[in-house]
């Protein structure tokens, strides 16, 4: 879930504006198609494991500063100010200096290690406990218990397969609409897909439990984000690129029923769309740019699981809301983004 270099490229080429020039040269792979464990050089981690070595790192940045600083607050107290030098012995400068050039800009890449270790810290401040889990496992057996009296867990079962089989389809046309694409357009986190079959189960159990006179596979198809897709585009691409976006789908016979503009929640940038295929299998498709994906797929993403979860305190829902704020805030907002519409169909 980090990045200490800004992944974006002035010198990249355009997307071809033919759709059949991308066959016509190679295209170099883009950066941001790399997947982000192995773009940040931790492809074996875990992304537990990768925020840990992302706060390492910011901490390690930090750690001549605080040495500097300690050691000035020490020459003070002895009351004799020896000249700071740093481990090569050359002077250091002064203590007000910070470690970045000043004149540098700003932008969300720079902040991407404090982000990571004021989620260290959070998480050290609000340690997780297994109790309000077991809790959950409880309340999803007992939901199970009940629906099972209509439902046996074969027919559930039996449902949920149907998602993967559905799914290359979809996918094919996606990835073919995206790669026709006239804007730079690439796909982000297409590993992630499918959603997990045990979130489905529990969604589709808990559904027959309030529901029990539905069928299985009508409340399965009925998930919007069983299956999910992410179409990244430059800030400059961005409006016109999901325009173009929504008419390819259209064309391989897809409907848009639900469409959300997020680009001015403080807490989450981009749009988030709803589609159905003429089968009836529903699928999301959400639009970003490369900070606000990789916001929402490596820096926000355990903070918005915590929001989800009823154990989560009060107290610690606010400095949740607070960071998703704080980093939400360093997102560029394509021109004329927070101006395409909400959509809805009136009978979904």
């Amino acid at each position: 879930m980090g990045s200490f270099d800004r992944h974006v490229h002035s010198d990249e080429p355009d997307h071809p504006d033919r759709p059949d020039a991308a066959a016509d040269r190679p295209r170099p792979p883009r950066e941001t198609e790399v997947p982000p464990a192995e773009r940040l050089g931790l492809p074996n981690l875990t992304r537990a494991a990768a925020y840990e070595s992302l706060y390492a790192k910011a901490q390690a940045q930090d750690a001549p500063f605080r040495e500097r600083l300690a050691r000035e607050e020490r020459e003070k107290s002895a009351g004799s100010p020896e000249s700071l030098t740093d481990s090569t012995g050359k002077p250091a400068p002064p203590i007000d200096t910070p470690e970045r050039d000043p004149e540098a800009p700003r932008t969300y890449w720079t902040e991407v290690p404090r982000f990571f270790a004021a989620w260290q810290g959070h998480t050290d401040t609000w340690p997780r406990f297994l109790s309000h889990k077991i809790e959950g496992q409880l309340k999803q057996s007992d939901s199970r218990d009940r629906s099972s009296e209509v439902h046996t867990g074969a027919d559930v079962a039996t449902a949920i397969e149907r998602i993967p089989r559905a799914e290359p389809r979809i996918s094919e046309n996606f990835t073919r609409t995206v790669d026709n694409s006239t804007r730079h357009a690439w796909v982000g986190g297409f590993e992630f897909r499918l959603k997990g079959t045990d979130r489905i189960r529990q969604k589709v159990t808990e559904k027959l439990a309030a529901q029990p006179d539905r069928a299985p596979e009508e409340v399965v198809r009925e998930i919007p984000d069983a299956i999910r897709y992410t179409c990244c585009l430059k800030a400059k691409d961005y409006t016109q690129g999901v325009a173009e976006m929504k008419r390819g789908l259209e064309r391989c016979g897809y409907e848009m029923y639900y469409s959300e503009n997020h680009w001015s929640n403080p807490e989450y940038k981009g749009i988030n769309s709803r589609w159905v295929t003429a089968e009836g299998q529903r699928f999301e498709v959400q639009f970003h740019t490369a900070e606000s994906f990789h916001a929402k797929h490596e820096v926000t993403h355990k903070a918005y699981e915590r929001l989800r979860d009823p154990a989560t305190s009060d107290r610690e829902r606010l400095e949740l809301r607070g960071f998703q704020r704080e980093v939400s805030s360093w997102i560029p907002i394509p021109p004329t983004a927070t101006s395409t519409p909400d959509y809805k169909k009136e009978d979904c």
